[in-house]
Protein backbone atom coordinates (compact mmCIF):
# COMPACT_ATOMS: atom_id res chain seq x y z
CA UNK A 1 0.00 0.00 0.00
CA UNK A 2 1.37 3.54 -0.45
CA UNK A 3 2.95 5.48 2.04
CA UNK A 4 4.00 9.08 1.82
CA UNK A 5 6.76 9.76 4.44
CA UNK A 6 9.20 13.32 4.07
CA UNK A 7 7.48 14.80 1.17
CA UNK A 8 7.88 11.76 -1.09
CA UNK A 9 4.90 9.29 -1.98
CA UNK A 10 5.96 5.66 -1.91
CA UNK A 11 4.50 3.12 -3.77
CA UNK A 12 4.27 -0.53 -2.91
CA UNK A 13 6.30 -1.05 -6.61
CA UNK A 14 8.82 0.75 -5.53
CA UNK A 15 8.53 4.00 -7.50
CA UNK A 16 8.79 6.79 -5.56
CA UNK A 17 7.37 10.57 -6.18
CA UNK A 18 8.78 13.49 -4.46
CA UNK A 19 6.15 16.25 -3.98
CA UNK A 20 6.47 19.91 -3.15
CA UNK A 21 4.19 19.90 -0.21
CA UNK A 22 2.87 17.37 1.96
CA UNK A 23 -0.62 16.33 0.30
CA UNK A 24 -2.14 15.30 -3.16
CA UNK A 25 -5.27 16.55 -4.63
CA UNK A 26 -8.06 15.65 -7.53
CA UNK A 27 -10.12 18.03 -8.97
CA UNK A 28 -13.63 17.51 -10.31
CA UNK A 29 -12.11 16.71 -13.55
CA UNK A 30 -10.61 13.87 -11.71
CA UNK A 31 -6.81 15.62 -12.75
CA UNK A 32 -4.58 14.95 -9.82
CA UNK A 33 -2.12 17.36 -8.43
CA UNK A 34 -0.67 18.82 -5.40
CA UNK A 35 -2.08 20.38 -3.13
CA UNK A 36 0.28 21.93 -1.05
CA UNK A 37 -1.64 24.80 0.08
CA UNK A 38 -3.26 24.44 3.56
CA UNK A 39 -5.51 26.77 3.41
CA UNK A 40 -8.81 24.87 3.99
CA UNK A 41 -8.80 23.20 7.29
CA UNK A 42 -5.21 22.16 8.90
CA UNK A 43 -3.63 22.59 12.01
CA UNK A 44 -1.17 25.45 13.17
CA UNK A 45 1.35 24.52 14.89
CA UNK A 46 2.27 27.35 16.70
CA UNK A 47 5.85 27.66 15.70
CA UNK A 48 5.18 30.49 13.20
CA UNK A 49 3.15 32.69 16.22
CA UNK A 50 5.22 33.02 18.92
CA UNK A 51 4.89 29.27 20.38
CA UNK A 52 1.18 29.76 21.13
CA UNK A 53 -0.08 26.23 21.31
CA UNK A 54 -1.31 23.73 18.56
CA UNK A 55 -4.56 24.80 17.07
CA UNK A 56 -7.14 23.59 14.01
CA UNK A 57 -7.08 26.75 11.39
CA UNK A 58 -10.30 26.45 10.09
CA UNK A 59 -10.73 29.66 8.52
CA UNK A 60 -14.34 28.63 6.38
CA UNK A 61 -15.18 27.88 10.04
CA UNK A 62 -17.03 24.16 8.15
CA UNK A 63 -18.99 22.59 11.12
CA UNK A 64 -18.48 18.83 11.57
CA UNK A 65 -20.85 17.83 9.23
CA UNK A 66 -19.58 20.29 6.40
CA UNK A 67 -16.07 18.62 6.73
CA UNK A 68 -17.93 15.01 6.48
CA UNK A 69 -19.52 16.01 2.68
CA UNK A 70 -16.08 17.53 1.74
CA UNK A 71 -14.56 13.94 2.59
CA UNK A 72 -17.13 12.17 0.85
CA UNK A 73 -17.20 14.64 -2.11
CA UNK A 74 -13.25 13.69 -2.21
CA UNK A 75 -13.93 10.24 -1.65
CA UNK A 76 -16.27 9.93 -4.29
CA UNK A 77 -14.00 11.80 -6.81
CA UNK A 78 -10.84 9.31 -6.09
CA UNK A 79 -13.18 6.73 -6.93
CA UNK A 80 -14.98 8.07 -9.71
CA UNK A 81 -10.92 7.96 -10.92
CA UNK A 82 -10.59 4.46 -10.07
CA UNK A 83 -14.04 3.09 -11.71
CA UNK A 84 -12.86 5.29 -15.38
CA UNK A 85 -8.82 3.76 -14.68
CA UNK A 86 -10.29 0.04 -14.59
CA UNK A 87 -13.04 1.14 -17.71
CA UNK A 88 -10.71 3.13 -20.23
CA UNK A 89 -6.94 1.90 -19.24
CA UNK A 90 -4.25 4.72 -18.30
CA UNK A 91 -3.76 6.13 -21.79
CA UNK A 92 -6.94 7.30 -22.32
CA UNK A 93 -7.83 10.83 -21.59
CA UNK A 94 -11.49 9.17 -20.86
CA UNK A 95 -10.99 8.85 -17.73
CA UNK A 96 -10.90 12.17 -17.22
CA UNK A 97 -14.26 14.10 -16.73
CA UNK A 98 -13.97 16.72 -18.95
CA UNK A 99 -15.40 18.24 -22.40
CA UNK A 100 -12.78 16.39 -25.42
CA UNK A 101 -12.77 18.11 -28.45
CA UNK A 102 -14.64 15.75 -31.40
CA UNK A 103 -12.48 13.79 -32.97
CA UNK A 104 -14.53 13.97 -36.48
CA UNK A 105 -15.50 17.52 -36.96
CA UNK A 106 -17.49 16.72 -39.69
CA UNK A 107 -19.94 15.00 -37.65
CA UNK A 108 -21.96 17.60 -34.75
CA UNK A 109 -20.89 17.00 -31.54
CA UNK A 110 -23.35 14.03 -29.31
CA UNK A 111 -24.25 12.68 -33.35
CA UNK A 112 -23.23 9.98 -34.49
CA UNK A 113 -23.29 8.83 -38.48
CA UNK A 114 -25.06 5.61 -38.67
CA UNK A 115 -26.11 3.98 -42.03
CA UNK A 116 -25.22 4.02 -45.57
CA UNK A 117 -27.40 7.25 -46.39
CA UNK A 118 -25.28 9.03 -43.77
CA UNK A 119 -28.69 9.26 -41.30
CA UNK A 120 -27.12 10.91 -38.58
CA UNK A 121 -28.54 9.12 -34.80
CA UNK A 122 -28.72 11.05 -31.80
CA UNK A 123 -26.07 9.59 -28.89
CA UNK A 124 -26.49 10.24 -25.17
CA UNK A 125 -24.28 12.84 -23.64
CA UNK A 126 -21.94 11.71 -21.02
CA UNK A 127 -23.54 11.98 -17.34
CA UNK A 128 -22.62 14.86 -15.66
CA UNK A 129 -23.20 14.74 -11.98
CA UNK A 130 -23.90 18.10 -9.69
CA UNK A 131 -22.12 17.14 -6.49
CA UNK A 132 -21.10 19.90 -3.99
Amino acid sequence: MADFKRKTLQLSSGKQIKLFGNSMAIGKSLELGEGYRPNILACNDGVSESNSPASVHNPFRLTRDELIELADYNIQLWMDLKKNIYKHGIDNPMIFEMELPPQNKLAKPGTKKNGPEGEVKKIASPKSDNKL
